[in-house]
């Protein structure tokens, strides 16, 4: 096997992909690729992956390797922290068999994964299961007990200029099938005009859905330059001692921002802005709501979510039950027309038949005095 490109590399593979390009090679540092991340490089239809570490360690059975397998993209897994520091971004890159150089240089011998051993080392995974559901639940009590004030105490919520209260509220999110849920939920979005939230990457999806949104909220790691200087509303998530990082890439690119200081995931906060500012609605794209969810974010629990939820939850429906609404629902504005292009050949028909018009004026009276008209 010979593969040659060029590399982009990054630590946070959901800020690499907005920098690659259509055969170029990937290097990331993302141990268990997830789900996400794995389609992303399948849509940038990148040459090749090469992870300093390991794409599927054992801990759960995460879908990345498998989804990059079958779109026959090679992964070069876990050539170590060593090896990707020597790596440079635009660097020419050759995999030659079981040898990888940098810019004609051999510099360590790699290990392609296989179909074989993707579907071994998933399956090995999946007996897991049971002990990191265990660990996962207990470390969701844990931290909900330390974290309820947030859902009991009233939370400093900081002011937006877009009016939420009483309308319909969108938040989108760079998670599973979100792009999908989006065309399905276009209908809606168009009927409703519903205020759009991005969550960091999701902002860029709803851009390019030919849609600006409304507020971004986020790390701000993942959304692309161009997003956040067509979107008047950012919001940095901030940890809940005021520390956000976040403030120093918009400050560098000189826009304004406030900040939200709260545990939990900017999605968390999303769903917190909406309610508070009293939305009728709120309506989620991408969200993350199972174990495996979470434990490809990196996370070893959902306490905040699951106390976001409680307190939140009867206000929140999940866009594919939007899009089953919307699927066979009949606008009035297409009503009308049907009943336009139905009466258009009558009136004709009628303006050439005197018999017809006769018809017509018949009754026409007879309802003038049928109503007393």
């Amino acid at each position: 096997m010979i593969i040659r490109g060029y590399a982009k590399k990054d630590v946070k593979t959901k800020r690499l992909v907005n920098r690659l390009r259509q055969n170029d090679i990937a290097v990331i540092s993302h141990r268990d690729l997830d789900e996400v991340a794995a389609l992303h490089l399948t849509e940038r239809k990148v040459r090749a992956v090469i992870n300093c570490a390991e794409s599927i360690s054992g801990r759960y059975p995460n879908q990345g390797p498998k989804i990059l397998s079958e779109a026959g993209i090679p992964v070069i897994d876990n050539i170590g922290k060593e090896v990707f520091d020597k790596i440079r971004e635009n660097d020419f890159i050759e995999i030659i068999d079981d040898s990888l150089y940098l810019n004609k240089e051999i510099i360590c011998k790699v290990n392609i994964l296989s179909k074989e051993e993707v579907a071994r080392k998933t399956e090995l995974a999946s007996e897991n299961l049971k002990k990191i559901l265990y660990d996962f639940v207990e470390n969701t009590l844990t931290y909900a007990e330390k974290e309820k004030q947030y859902l009991l105490e009233p939370v400093a919520i900081p002011p937006v200029n877009v009016k939420i209260k009483g309308k319909h509220v969108l938040i989108v999110v760079r998670g599973k099938n979100y792009k999908e849920d989006l065309k399905a939920i276009r209908p809606y979005i168009m009927d409703v005009n519903p205020v759009i939230i991005g969550v960091d990457g999701g902002a860029d999806a709803v851009l390019e859905f030919g849609i600006k949104p409304d507020i971004i909220i986020g790390d701000m790691d993942s959304v692309s330059d161009d997003c956040l200087k067509k979107c008047k509303e950012i919001i940095v998530h901030a940890y809940p001692d005021g520390t956000a990082p976040g403030m120093q890439r918009l400050e560098a690119l000189k826009i304004d921002a406030r900040k939200f200081c709260y545990p939990g995931t900017s999605e968390d906060i999303a769903l917190i802005l909406a309610y508070e500012n009293k939305a009728e609605l709120i309506v989620t794209v991408g969200s993350h709501t199972n174990m495996i969810d979470f434990l490809e974010k990196g996370r070893k629990g959902m306490a905040s979510t699951l106390l976001v939820r409680m307190k939140v939850g009867y206000k929140v429906v999940d866009a594919k039950g939007v899009s089953e609404l919307y699927q066979n629902r009949l606008r009035p504005s297409y009503i009308l027309m049907l009943m336009a292009a139905a009466m258009l050949p009558l009136a004709l028909v009628a303006n050439t038949s005197p018999l017809i018009r006769d018809l017509y004026r018949l009754i026409f009276l007879r309802l003038r005095l049928l109503f007393g008209l």
